[in-house]
């Protein structure tokens, strides 16, 4: 029997752990599951929360999926499924990867004899939508073109972006499943297999003439634009032994929102007097929760960013 494989993607911050989070809980119980996740930066936060709920998490952080492409991820993933025999595979790919090279990734040889790519899923945050096609192309935009169903993040908090968003993704892919309500009423199982439950879709979205995206490309562009990523976002790693109250991670949260640059995302796991913390930052949002898991790190991610400033933003909280 094939082990099943399925993508989540999904541009910084939109929402993926959150969904894998559903997945695990609600459709693949009781199946043997692996997560391959992979972070763009030293430190897999993600995966240490998912670990803290006790999921098996392998991770790839020798840089983005895509640069590794014909060699680290394939290697780890035939690995994988030999030592592991899983039933499920589900792929967290970095949010500045490409969905189309870990696609293409599965496809080989090597993978096919083993395992069968099922399903491509893709986060949209419906309030940033306009604003990361504007400023990012095909980084975001390959993310949807490639995708079997599209889920659209916040789109409750942001109704007035939401029939935007909606436009841009059918006219980039008319033959996604486009998916833009509540996510605790969507059925778990039949985002992983939507052909056993017709319902799931209720015409959410408009057929348009189905928008053929150009997936092959020469050679010559591939290699020109393999390591592209690296040269517009920067991640910054920053340890840390102190312990934070709420107040002081709200007041670093401020703080990246005025940072050199542009930050475009920030996680932390860090120590707390009663427990640790789980900081989530996006532009203009951000949450600060109490988690089981240790750490002692946070993760910035953004463009034009200065190490030493934000060392500084961490190291300068009053304590």
């Amino acid at each position: 029997m094939q082990t099943e494989l399925y993508i989540v993607s999904g541009f910084l911050g939109a929402g993926k752990t959150s969904l894998i989070q559903k997945l695990l809980r609600e459709a693949l119980q009781g199946k043997k599951t692996v997560l391959v996740e992979n972070d763009f930066g030293e430190v897999g936060v993600d995966a240490a929360l998912l670990r803290a709920g006790g999921v098996e998490v392998r991770e790839l952080n020798a840089g983005c999926i895509c640069c590794s492409l014909t060699g680290d991820f394939i290697r780890a993933l035939r690995e994988l499924l030999n030592r592991f025999s899983p039933e499920v595979v589900l792929i967290e790919p970095s949010g500045v990867g490409k969905l189309s090279d870990v696609a293409k990734a599965c496809a080989d040889p090597a993978i096919q004899a083993r395992a069968v790519l099922r399903r491509k899923i893709t986060v949209v945050d419906a309030g940033r939508c306009r604003l990361y096609y504007d400023n990012f192309g095909e980084f975001f935009t390959d993310q949807i073109a490639g995708a079997d169903t599209i889920l659209l993040s916040r789109a409750a908090e942001h109704p007035e972006k939401t029939e935007f968003a909606l436009k841009l993704l059918r006219s980039l892919n008319g033959r996604a499943d486009i998916l833009s309500r509540p996510w605790e009423t969507l059925d778990a199982t039949a985002l992983l297999y939507p052909h056993e439950h017709e319902h799931m879709h209720e015409h959410e979205h408009e057929h348009q003439h189905e928008h053929q995206h150009q997936h092959e490309h020469e050679h010559e562009h591939e290699h020109m634009h393999e390591h592209m990523h690296e040269q517009i976002f920067e991640a910054v790693t920053i340890r840390t032994d102190r312990f934070f109250s709420r107040q002081e991670l709200q007041t670093l949260a401020a703080a990246l929102s005025r940072a050199t640059g542009a930050v475009l995302r920030a996680k932390g796991l860090v120590r707390g007097p009663e427990g640790g913390w789980n900081l989530q930052y996006l532009p203009g949002d951000w949450r600060i929760e109490p988690c089981a898991a240790e750490g002692g790190v946070f993760c910035i991610i953004g463009r034009g960013l200065d190490r030493g400033e934000l060392v500084r933003l961490v190291d300068d909280i009053p304590a």
